[in-house]
């Protein structure tokens, strides 16, 4: 499976606003986990989408890296 295939319709815009929302917890002090839940939460996407994206960002180095 691609993480094209696991993101579905998730657009580029929306991986990174959730992309940044897990660095910005993670930076104001909210461990991995917490992070993760709180976006999918927030983004009303899986944890496992959450962490192909995280993977996304930071294979690409996207902002606020």
């Amino acid at each position: 499976m691609t993480t094209q295939d696991s993101l579905g319709s998730v657009t580029i815009e929306r991986r990174r606003a959730i992309f940044r929302a897990l660095v910005e917890a993670q930076d104001g002090g909210a461990g991995v986990g917490a992070s993760r839940a709180e976006a999918a939460r927030r983004f009303e996407v899986t944890e496992d989408q959450v962490r192909e994206i995280e993977r996304e960002g930071l294979e690409h180095e996207w902002p606020p890296l």
